[in-house]
């Protein structure tokens, strides 16, 4: 796999940009314990976002791995992930706000602390969508790379902290051109009081063209299938 362009996001960074149909999207956790929360949007029609509860609900889970597919409030497939060496994404506990980070990790301005100030998953995204013609109105659920939470005997939501390991991947296809926006910063049911340092390497390239018939992830679930139609349709008719 050939990287066309590579970023490395570090902890409490973000990130935002366009990225067209048919590429592959390849983080790796350069620590453990990393945790990059991603919202994704149709970048042809920001109003189309990814949906978590279709996501979830249509693919009989409440996390995500390879096979698994993002998509949108229009039904249609945004991304797949087509590897992974996790097999386990959050796509329920959302991202961190300004009053918890400071609750756990302590106060810190970035007046008096400039770059070092905690960052907050909320403050991130609020930049990031800005900065694309959004606003906080299109704050939405985000899916939380690397991160495990599972639920235990007593219904408790558990933050599995040894889960990533320093090295390990996950990789998605666009399979619509998206606007993507990230955000490096702490799951909000860590328990650790330490604001977690893990960077995680971006590497984009050139995904072989989509093959119906052997993809993994269209023949994953009949729900799938009819999503993937559903974009196929789209770029039929509006001839993008």
């Amino acid at each position: 796999m050939t990287s066309l362009w590579s970023k490395t996001i570090g902890a409490g960074d973000k990130w935002s940009g366009v990225i067209g149909k048919g590429k592959y999207l390849r983080f790796t956790a350069l620590a453990p314990n990393a945790n990059l929360s991603l919202m994704l949007f149709h970048a042809n029609e920001l109003t189309e976002r990814y949906n978590m509860p279709d996501t979830l609900k249509a693919q009989h889970t409440a996390h995500l791995t390879r096979g698994n597919v993002l998509m949108s409030d229009n039904g249609r497939v945004l991304a797949s992930i087509v590897e992974d060496e996790l097999g386990w994404h959050d796509a329920i506990t959302g991202y961190t706000t300004r009053e918890a980070t400071d609750a756990k990790y302590g106060l810190t301005r970035y007046q008096e602390k400039r770059n070092d100030w905690l960052r907050s998953g909320y403050e991130n995204f609020a930049v990031e969508l800005v900065r694309n013609g959004l606003g906080v109105r299109d704050m939405g659920p985000v899916v939380n790379l690397f991160a495990k939470v599972y639920c235990d005997d007593d219904g408790r939501m558990i933050y599995d902290e040894s889960h990533c390991k320093e090295g390990k991947a996950v990789t998605l296809r666009t399979d619509m051109d998206l606007l993507l926006v990230l955000s490096n910063t702490p799951n909000p049911l860590n328990p650790s009081s330490d604001y977690p340092m893990a960077a995680v390497q971006l590497d984009i390239s050139a995904a072989p063209p989509f093959d119906p018939a052997n993809d993994y992830s269209f023949h994953f679930r009949p729900e799938n299938r009819r999503a993937f139609e559903n974009t196929a349709e789209y770029y039929l008719l509006s001839g993008r």
